[in-house]
């Protein structure tokens, strides 16, 4: 019988945050078991300064985690799994999706003006500093408001909070589901330590594939962590994920390509999923939605992406 269980984790708060969320489930399941986080440093980590597609894609944050798993150095890993690629190495698997978080991004502005436009995002005045390190939030953004200069915008949360409050630039985007798990975001005020956040939501802003939700990867040979891990697992949230990260990868999109999925389950047996792709400068857009069965959430995300690949998405890829 399993005793204990090491979870590896990326060293930043919401990371650690975020396995320590999950540790806690697994002692409250299974009273007794030893729940150890050991801290992995990876690629991206190392690299604040770099933007991502220099990094080489989303594996700068997930292949030292991974490294470690087939090692046996950690039993599973716990990763925001919007960074996890979409095709995994030999070996390792997705063990278990918990309950998802909040799927939008949030702008959140220096200044405390309540002045508001008539343009897309009014709360930003025209030709302002918008900070984000993601191709996907720049092309929206650019679609929306040409006007804006946008700023490459690394670091951790608390990072980009501090250059915000520095006054790099007026408003910077960032993932809701952080922001809770950190208990940072005041819902009611719309607050972020005192800041003031605006939701960006569908179906003009579309969030990455798998925002808002966790994946525990770990071992394909090991059904005894697996099955410690299905109290933990989500159906909702792994139909959902699943039929995201099947457009993304049918799509072929890699970490150059501005591509929003968002998946919902509202009547449980059926699937409602929605994906965008563009261009880098935002200027082309193409948009589709696509219902499913949630017993083939993979096959909805793939009939989606062939859609829109037909439709000109080729050409923006």
């Amino acid at each position: 019988m399993t005793t204990k269980i090491i979870i590896g984790s990326r060293g930043s708060k919401l990371a650690l945050t975020q396995s320590r969320q999950v540790a806690d489930a697994l002692r409250a399941f299974h009273p007794g078991l030893v729940v150890e986080i050991i801290e992995i440093k990876t690629t991206g980590d190392r690299n604040l300064g770099a933007s991502l597609s220099e990094l080489g894609g989303k594996g700068a944050f997930t292949k030292e985690l991974e490294d470690a798993l087939l090692a046996r150095q950690c039993d599973i890993a716990v990763h925001s799994l919007k960074d996890l690629p979409t095709t995994l190495p030999d070996g390792l698997r997705i063990l278990c999706t918990p309950a998802r978080e909040d799927t939008r991004d949030v702008a959140i502005l220096r200044d405390d003006s309540t002045a508001e436009s008539a343009l897309p995002l009014g709360w930003i005045p025209d030709g302002m500093a918008v900070g984000t390190s993601s191709l996907r939030r720049r092309a929206q953004l650019a679609r929306l408001r040409p006007d804006l200069r946008v700023m490459e915008f690394r670091g951790n949360v608390d990072t980009r909070i501090k250059k915000l409050r520095e006054g790099q630039v007026f408003a910077c985007l960032l993932a809701a589901a952080g922001l809770k798990r950190l208990a940072l975001l005041d819902e009611a005020e719309m607050r972020i330590e005192g800041l003031r956040a605006h939701w960006l939501q569908a179906p003009d802003w579309l969030p990455a594939a798998g925002q808002g939700a966790l994946a525990i990867e770990g071992r394909s040979d090991d059904p005894t962590t697996a099955q410690l891990l299905v109290p933990l697992h989500d159906a909702g949230t792994f139909a959902a994920v699943t039929a995201e990260r099947a457009f993304l990868n049918e799509l072929g999109a890699g970490c150059q390509a501005p591509v929003g999925a968002l998946a919902i389950c509202p009547e449980g047996s059926a699937i409602h999923l929605q994906g965008c792709v563009l261009s880098q400068d935002g200027a082309q857009r193409v948009h589709g939605k696509k219902a499913g069965d949630i017993a083939d959430p993979a096959g909805c995300g793939r009939s989606l992406a062939q859609r829109l690949l037909k439709e000109g998405a080729s050409q923006l890829l």
